[in-house]
Formats: structure tokens, C-alpha cells, sequence
């Protein structure tokens, strides 16, 4: 997916200082903002937005985890827009995806340290996919012929297919936005109703 949309020139790539930061989360929050505006919800093709965080560094997996679910947090609590009524707010929920603005997103954390190939990257960084360009892609019938070549390709550089990977409504989605195989046991530090 990520080659498809470098390819297509259809990534807004933007820069911050510090995920987990205040400052990070509005700046994060005002450009999501100014996206949503401009998207062409309209066209088949899909735009990807991409936050990349080039000074900070991470030691594990469990350590960029807990940074991007702070930086969820920090979103959630700046948002003034509703929660996207089309997806469960509970992160616990099968039905759960992340909103921001008023819009439903499925997000992807890449760092070096990532112990799975396709989520390796230069520096840690989320990806922010619309959870209505997956909805479009099952309208347009190709859903499981892009889902089942994502994972092909997982399998073929990894030698399996991430194990937390699961469509939308089999599971949680929050389980998979880190990247690292969480324990069976795994309970999200998102906590949607506390906003201080």
C-alpha cells in the first residue's frame, strides 16, 4: 500500500518534532484537518498523510508503542470534532478505528527497531489511512485482492504474515497500529471517555 501511494504521488508527508508531544498533536491535528478539507472523496484514488518524527529515537517496540498511543491521546483530547459515527469509539470494540476531526482513520507506526520488515522505516513515523478508503475499496470490489497482496508480500518478505493482522470487525484495530505482536492479554492505553 505504502509503494502504491509513493508511486501515484499520493502522500502528504509532513514533519514534526517529538510524537507524544502537545505541540506535535496540534500541529499533527491542524494539517489532518486541512487534508480532510481537500481530499477528493469523490475520485477512486486514495491519499495517504504521513507523519514522520526524524529526531526522536526508540530503543524497543514497546517503547514507540507507549509514545504513539500518547500521541493518540494528546490528539483525542485537542479534537473538538465528534467521533466518526461509522466505527466504535471502545477500543476494546471489533469495530474500533481511530477519529480524528470527525473522521475515522486506520494508522500505521513504522520505526527502525520494528521487528516486521514492512514496518521498518528511516525514522519512526505513523501513516494515516481513511477508514472510508477501505470502505471504497469493498464497494469497488477489490478489497481482498489488495488486502490478500499486502499480505502476500508480508509473507514473502518476512516469512509470515504479521500475526495482530486482521480485517476490520474480526478484531480490534488498535492492536495492530504499533506493529509489534502484542500479548493475548493486551489491553489498549487508549482511554476514549477521559478527556482532560
Amino acid at each position: 500500500m505504502a509503494q502504491s501511494v509513493f508511486k501515484t504521488d499520493e502522500v502528504e508527508l509532513y514533519s514534526y518534532q517529538e510524537l507524544g508531544s502537545r505541540k506535535a498533536a496540534q500541529q499533527l491535528l491542524n494539517d489532518i484537518k486541512q487534508y480532510l478539507k481537500t481530499y477528493d472523496f469523490q475520485s477512486n484514488s486514495f491519499k495517504t498523510l504521513m507523519a514522520v518524527f526524524p529526531d526522536d529515537q526508540f530503543d524497543t517496540e514497546k517503547e514507540f508503542e507507549d509514545k504513539l498511543w500518547q500521541h493518540l491521546r494528546q490528539i483525542y483530547k485537542l479534537d473538538d470534532q465528534p467521533w466518526d459515527e461509522d466505527v466504535a469509539k471502545d477500543p476494546s470494540d471489533s469495530d474500533f478505528s481511530f477519529s480524528i476531526a470527525g473522521a475515522a482513520f486506520f494508522i500505521v507506526g513504522m520505526h527502525p527497531k520494528s521487528s516486521r520488515k514492512a514496518r521498518q522505516s528511516p525514522h519512526p513515523c505513523l501513516t494515516f489511512n481513511l477508514h472510508w478508503q477501505f470502505e471504497k475499496l469493498r464497494e469497488m470490489g477489490t478489497f481482498e485482492q489488495v488486502r490478500d497482496k499486502i499480505r502476500t508480500r508480508d509473507e514473502a518478505l518476512q516469512g509470515d504474515v504479521n500475526p495482530v493482522v486482521k480485517d476490520h470487525g474480526e478484531e480490534s484495530e488498535a492492536k495492530q497500529y504499533s506493529g509489534r505482536k502484542v500479548e493475548g492479554n493486551w489491553k489498549c492505553p487508549f482511554h476514549p471517555t477521559i478527556k482532560k
